[in-house]
C-alpha cells in the first residue's frame, strides 16, 4: 500500500491491524515527521541592499525568493534602526507578528559603531549607539549586533597597533558583558582595518568572551587581505557567528559589485569552506546598493543570490564540496 492510501485508511477508522507493521512503524517515526517538514535553505540577505524598500515589501521579497532570514542594516535610508517607526514601542509587537507571519527571522541587527576610537567622549557614544542597537535585537528576538573595528581616516597603516586593537578587544568585552543578560551576540565585522585573520584573532582572543564572535566579510578579507577562504576559517572558524557574502571583479580598491558567481571573488569556495566546519549560521548576502547606486537594482541583484547560493547550498558538488 502506499502511504498516502494507509493514511487514508486509518483516517476512515480502518483497524490498525490491517496495516503492515513494517509499515505503520515508518508511517509513525519521528525521523519521518521531521524529514516531512522541508526546511528553508539559510539564506538571508541585508536591507543594505534594498535602501528603497518599505518595510512589508522587505518581508513579501524575503518570503518570495525562498529567503529564511534578513539582516537589518537600515531601512529606508535610516541607519538608525532604534529610531524607525517600525521598531517603535507602540510598533513592535505588530511588526514581531509581520516576522513570524513572513516565516522569517531576523538574522541581525547591524549598527554603525566603531570600537577603535579613543576620545572618551565619543568612544562613550559609539558605546552607547551599540547598547541601543542591542536592546532592539533583544526585543526582536535577534541573535546578533554588528559592530565595527573601524579606522581613522587620517590613518594609512593597514594593520592596526597594539593599542588600538586593545581599545577594540576592551570594548567588545564590555558589550558582551551588556549582551549577554539579553540573549545577544555583539559581532565584529571583518571590516575597515580589521580584515586579516592575525589582526581578527588577537582582538577576539583578547576580548576573552563568550558572548563577543566574528561577522566573517568573506569579500574583504579575499579582496583586502588577500586570504583564501580555507585559510580564514581554520584561523577564524570558532568565532564565525554570521556572514556577508558578494562578488566583484578588478583589484584591490578598484572593485566593482558584480551578480553572485560573475566576479573573481570565490563566492563557492567561501560557502564550501563554512560547510567543512559544520557552520550553523546564515549566509547573507550584502548588496551595497546604498553606497554605490549604480549597481544593479536589489530585485535582480538579491533574486540572483538566492539562484546562485541557493543551489551551491543544495548541492555540495556545485559547491566544490
Amino acid at each position: 500500500m502506499q502511504r498516502r492510501e494507509v493514511l487514508r485508511l486509518l483516517a476512515a477508522g480502518v483497524a490498525l491491524q490491517t496495516v503492515p507493521h513494517s509499515l505503520l512503524a515508518a508511517l509513525t517515526s519521528p525521523r519521518l515527521a521531521v524529514e516531512s517538514k522541508p526546511s528553508r535553505i539559510p539564506l538571508a540577505f541585508s536591507t543594505l541592499g534594498c535602501p528603497k524598500w518599505e518595510w512589508k515589501k522587505i518581508l513579501q521579497f524575503a518570503q518570495q525568493h525562498g529567503f529564511a532570514a534578513i539582516e537589518l542594516r537600515g531601512l529606508e535610508g535610516n541607519l538608525d534602526l532604534p529610531s524607525h517607526p517600525v521598531f517603535a514601542a507602540d510598533r513592535l509587537e505588530q511588526t514581531k507578528k509581520e516576522i513570524r507571519a513572513s516565516g522569517l527571522r531576523i538574522a541581525c541587527v547591524s549598527s554603525s559603531a566603531n570600537l577603535y576610537i579613543e576620545a572618551t567622549e565619543k568612544r562613550a557614544n559609539e558605546l552607547a549607539d551599540a547598547r541601543r542597537f542591542i536592546d532592539l535585537a533583544a526585543a526582536l528576538g535577534a541573535p546578533h549586533v554588528r559592530v565595527f573595528g573601524g579606522k581613522a581616516e587620517s590613518d594609512k597603516n593597514p594593520v592596526p597597533d597594539e593599542a588600538t586593537k586593545m581599545r577594540v578587544a576592551a570594548g567588545l568585552r564590555a558589550l558582551g558583558q551588556y549582551a549577554g543578560p539579553h540573549g545577544v551576540t555583539v559581532i565584529i565585522e571583518s571590516h575597515d582595518h580589521f580584515t586579516s585573520s592575525a589582526t581578527l584573532r588577537d582582538v577576539l582572543t583578547a576580548a576573552g568572551s563568550d558572548h563577543v564572535g566574528l561577522l566573517w566579510d568573506a569579500h574583504h578579507t579575499f579582496a583586502t587581505s588577500h586570504e583564501e577562504p580555507d585559510y580564514t576559517v581554520k584561523q577564524l572558524g570558532p568565532w564565525i557567528r554570521h556572514t556577508h557574502l558578494k562578488d566583484s571583479v578588478g583589484s584591490g580598491e578598484e572593485r566593482k559589485y558584480v551578480l553572485t558567481g560573475r566576479g573573481n571573488v570565490p563566492v563557492h569556495r567561501q560557502i564550501a569552506a563554512l560547510q567543512s566546519i559544520g557552520y550553523q549560521g546564515f549566509y547573507c548576502f550584502e548588496w551595497e546598493k546604498l553606497w554605490h547606486p549604480d549597481i544593479d537594482d536589489p530585485e535582480i541583484a538579491i533574486a540572483d543570490y538566492a539562484r546562485v547560493a541557493g543551489q551551491c547550498l543544495g548541492d555540495r558538488q556545485a559547491c566544490g564540496m
